[in-house]
């Protein structure tokens, strides 16, 4: 979402110029994150494409997370980095109403993909067994067609008040703040509404696994008990995982550790130092569990929170904020784009073992 444009000065009003060197150092330093935005979410679509173990209905999800932010990479940030630096519209009339509804449409829909995939995620962990049948590839599309069509729909209604513009002399490419309903509409329904329900599903999902994680080690604790010391020595002997069935095995927050456990157990081991023992792993899970799900929540709640405040604020008149806020808060919400490909793939040993095979085909070629 365009925070430069949102909330950028009247052209009546005056603001200090930046020096030939501040514009550099904004180019380069923007150019930059442009470029890792773009490099990142284009390997993920690319590991996701020609890896067959990642074609699944969840990582559909997370491919689309990536084509949104790549967009986003390309179309929207580069246009932003030339306004930034040359503090002032040039590029003419058609391409700034293409820009500012491309770049809501598309910083939107990456807020929404965020909302599905903590949706899907729900779904896969309280209620695994149906969800399974139900969790295809026809469902996801009809889940990212569904969050495009949401976003188009919060974008498009500047688009009957923009003419209002002078054409032969457009200097600003911005939107107005004149329409308090509209600002109110579009923050709710592109940030407040899917930041509370990503919250409250993250929440139960968070309790949802402590609870399995809790469940399956008691399981394997009254297993323990009904056998001999010899059998005991026996089956624990073996490696040991957690089922995986009711999870995503490309979901970060529900990713186990899939390391073999191999638990040497002997004959006169008692019960107390096994219940210890299991619930160690279990806690070590959770707290796992947790900091995933707390890097998540924390990335998109700090890039994005704040453009969001100020834009309700403006648009209730009960705050101006200065051109160098508005771009702060502009790229602080773009860098979602950025730490979205690094969050929603990095705890994933397949996404790992994908992201190698390009970096191997590349140095190849």
């Amino acid at each position: 979402m365009n925070l430069t444009n949102c909330t950028a000065p009247e052209p009546s009003v005056a603001h200090q110029t930046k020096t030939g060197t501040e514009k550099m150092l904004i180019a380069v330093t923007l150019g930059i994150l442009t470029f890792l935005t773009t490099l990142l979410n284009f390997a993920v679509i690319a590991a996701i494409c020609t890896t067959k173990k990642l074609h699944q209905p969840a990582n559909y999800l997370i491919c689309s997370l990536a084509l949104t932010d790549f967009l986003v990479s390309t179309l929207v940030m580069p246009l932003s980095i030339v306004y930034i630096v040359m503090e002032k519209w040039s590029l003419g009339y058609i391409i700034c109403e293409v820009w500012l509804t491309v770049d809501m449409t598309c910083c939107t829909c990456s807020i929404l993909h965020l909302c599905v995939i903590a949706l899907d995620r729900y779904w896969a962990i309280t209620n695994a067994i149906e969800y399974a049948r139900k969790r295809t590839a026809k469902r996801a599309a009809v889940m990212i067609a569904a969050v495009w069509a949401i976003s188009v729909f919060i974008s498009m209604p500047p688009l009957f008040w923009r003419h209002s513009y002078s054409t032969n002399h457009l200097t600003h490419c911005i939107i107005e703040h004149s329409h308090i309903v509209y600002t109110v509409y579009s923050t709710f329904g592109a940030f407040y509404i899917p930041l509370t329900l990503i919250l409250i599903l993250y929440y139960r999902i968070y309790h949802a696994a402590k609870h399995l994680y809790q469940k399956r080690g008691s399981s394997r604790h009254l297993s323990n008990r009904n056998t001999d010391s010899q059998s005991s020595f026996t089956n624990c002997k073996l490696s040991q995982t957690f089922c995986m069935s009711d999870f995503s095995t490309s979901d970060p927050t529900m990713e186990l550790d899939k390391t073999n456990v191999t638990v040497r157990v002997p004959p006169f081991e008692t019960v107390t130092e096994l219940s210890c023992e299991r619930q160690q792993l279990s806690s070590s899970r959770e707290r796992k569990a947790a900091r995933i799900l707390g890097l998540i929540l924390g990335a998109f709640v700090v890039s994005w929170l704040p453009f969001f405040i100020k834009e309700l604020l403006v648009g209730l008149q009960l705050l101006t904020a200065s051109p160098e806020v508005s771009d702060f808060l502009t790229w602080l919400g773009y860098a979602n784009s950025l730490v979205n490909p690094l969050l929603y793939t990095s705890f994933n040993e397949d996404f790992k073992s994908a992201f190698k095979k390009l970096v191997r085909s590349k140095e190849h070629s």
